[in-house]
């Protein structure tokens, strides 16, 4: 029985990785000829939301209960997506950001009663795979990563391949050609879905650990966290001189350090900074001294609302 069910779990891996490809170009062509403000003028015209094909693979084949929250957070990327930009009236603040915040809300909620206090960070793991989306391939050379570390430290600890750790492998894998080649981009709907699917792996792995350490949920929220910070540095290093230029030209942060670039993908973005907006008002710090440069302080404090340099 053993080796049939080994069979069948190969054949559903496969199953996903052929699945992810062909719906992927199915939905490049759809978003292109029909897609409306999907599709963009980067690059000389891009779709974007192709990521709706990873999106609806790893729904129908990520085992439960981490589909439930691809779910949740699935949904309202692909809200963002659709109507992200435009602004609620009255409001500096886009529907997108609301949508986003409050998937992962719920991500955080009904994965609480799954995953205990882990489920916050799955839900936080949005965040620095958004980031990574902006740059082609960058996400996808994340989540390809990333499920290798876990697939080899599962088999190190138990001696055994963690089954949806391959689905969401191949997955990404069928999905990726044509995003590294930038003809396609994931959008909200594909970035979200992998990092809690990616965030659910991280939180497998976590419980072992804490089951093995005899630290429980405090073990596995540690691991986790460590698990999250370090594709933090991951997708810092790989964007490193995307990010030189952008903190640069468009937050005045003259000679950056790396700090800088690892706080903008993890408290970066749109939702980042609607959070600084609402905490700091229209203030802005300055930061003179060394080490907390080197720490990146001046991308974690730098509000774009204040309108002062913080270089």
């Amino acid at each position: 029985m053993k080796g049939v069910t080994l069979q069948v779990e190969l054949l559903i891996v496969i199953l996903a990785l052929i699945a992810s490809a062909v719906l992927t170009i199915i939905f490049k062509e759809l978003i292109t000829r029909y897609g409306g403000n999907l599709y963009t003028n980067i690059r000389g015209g891009t779709p974007r939301a192709v990521g709706i094909a990873p999106f609806l693979v790893l729904l129908i084949l990520f085992p439960a209960p981490g589909n439930y929250l691809i779910a949740l957070i699935g949904i309202f990327a692909l809200i963002d997506d659709l109507i992200g930009r435009n602004r609620i009236n009255g409001f500096k603040i886009e529907f997108g950001q609301i949508s986003r915040g409050i998937g992962m809300l719920l991500v955080m909620i009904i994965g609480y009663f799954y995953f205990g206090p882990v489920a916050i960070l799955i839900a936080i793991m949005v965040q620095p795979l958004n980031i990574a989306d902006m740059q082609p391939g960058s996400a996808c050379s994340t989540v390809i990563t990333m499920s290798l570390v876990i697939a080899f430290g599962l088999l190190s600890l138990t001696s055994t391949i963690y089954y949806p750790v391959l689905i969401l492998l191949a997955v990404c894998i069928g999905y990726a050609p044509l995003d590294y080649r930038g003809r396609i981009m994931m959008g909200e709907i594909g970035n979200h879905s992998f990092a809690v699917a990616l965030g659910v792996t991280f939180a497998f792995l976590g419980s072992i650990i804490g089951n093995m350490t005899g630290s429980g949920i405090y073990g596995a929220f540690v691991s986790t966290l460590i698990l999250l910070l370090l594709t933090t540095l991951l997708i810092a290093f790989i964007r490193r001189k995307n990010l030189k230029n952008i903190l640069e030209t468009n937050y005045q942060i003259i000679r950056p350090k790396f700090g800088d670039y690892f706080m903008d993908v993890l408290t970066g973005g749109g939702l980042g900074d609607l959070l600084r907006r609402l905490i700091l008002k229209k203030r802005s710090i300055t930061i003179k001294n060394r080490l907390l440069k080197f720490l990146g302080f001046r991308r974690l404090v730098y509000n774009p609302h204040s309108g002062l340099n913080n270089g």
